[in-house]
């Protein structure tokens, strides 16, 4: 059965990082795939630009990314970025979690959406941008009565188990402190999912690629810089499993398709009134 599935992520690139490659391979499975960000990311890192221009490139380069990945729709929300401490006035972070849920509940009405992924409750590593994604994502989910919800996030038992040999060889960055890492994302038992994305390695690298003003700026080695630079093979083994917890699971419960264990119950129509979601850079539907 066709599913509709929506993303919803903090800024542009963090789909690239988070979840591509589980988008690639819904969309060539043949599902319909829409990539919801709620804001243009106007205040990150880059090289160079003021504010106003670099959310109008990182706009570009999510459509860019999104291509690559099969996406039918892109939407954008149409909040302001946080900022890096995410204490930028008027940002997301900031922003009325049931507002902000009404209006992503009538686009998931709208979308008839299947599936909804967002974020785990510590904002994967604690971005408030991303810690208002798992805010507002579940309320939506509610009001929508969406069946599924996904939180992406990463397996932190295996992340430490990488980042600590490396801290002691002094082979990682002297700026990274591994401790930092020990209350970010969720612990390997709560995972629900290990969705294999290996064979859409390509299309999640050149997702990567599109974010091209996120690769430079700032003082520190940039995270999508790094894993460009890896060779191909390695780049499809170390990124070629993506996580999920599904909270209506038990613990211990371990599938490798985001669309399995579907409930066997589905909600009655929506609840939610007929939408009006300002849309910025809609994709046409494919």
């Amino acid at each position: 059965m066709r599913r509709t599935c929506v993303f919803f992520h903090a800024h542009p690139d963090d789909e690239a990082l988070l979840t591509a490659g589980t988008m690639a391979r819904l969309a060539a499975e043949g599902h319909r795939t829409v990539l919801v960000v709620a804001t243009a990311g106007e205040r990150g890192l880059a090289a160079d630009g003021d504010e106003r221009s670099l959310g109008e490139v990182r706009t570009g380069e999510l459509h860019a990314a999104a291509r690559a990945l099969g996406c039918a729709r892109v939407v954008f929300l149409g909040y302001k970025d946080s900022g890096l401490d995410g204490n930028a006035p008027g940002g997301f972070a900031s922003a009325n979690v049931a507002e902000a849920a009404a209006r992503l509940a009538e686009l998931l009405c709208q979308e008839h959406a299947d599936l909804l992924t967002i974020y785990d409750p510590a904002g994967g590593y604690g971005h408030p941008d991303h810690v208002q994604v798992h805010r507002v994502g579940v309320e939506a989910a509610r009001l929508a009565e969406t069946p599924v919800v996904l939180e992406a996030t990463v397996d932190r038992d295996l992340l430490l188990r990488v980042l600590r040999p490396l801290a002691r060889l002094r082979l990682a960055p002297r700026t990274l402190d591994v401790r930092s890492f020990e209350s970010t994302y969720v612990p390997g038992y709560q995972i629900t999912h290990r969705v294999k994305v290996a064979a859409y390695a390509e299309a999640k690298r050149a997702a990567m690629e599109a974010h091209a003003t996120q690769a430079t700026g700032g003082d520190s080695i940039r995270t999508l810089a790094a894993l460009l630079k890896l060779p191909r093979a390695l780049f499809r083994r170390a990124l070629g499993t993506e996580w999920y917890v599904r909270r209506d699971l038990s613990h211990g419960i371990v599938l490798g398709h985001p669309l399995q264990a579907w409930p066997a119950t589905q909600p009655g129509s929506c609840p939610v009134s007929e939408p009006n979601v300002p849309v910025c850079g809609e994709m046409a539907d494919g």
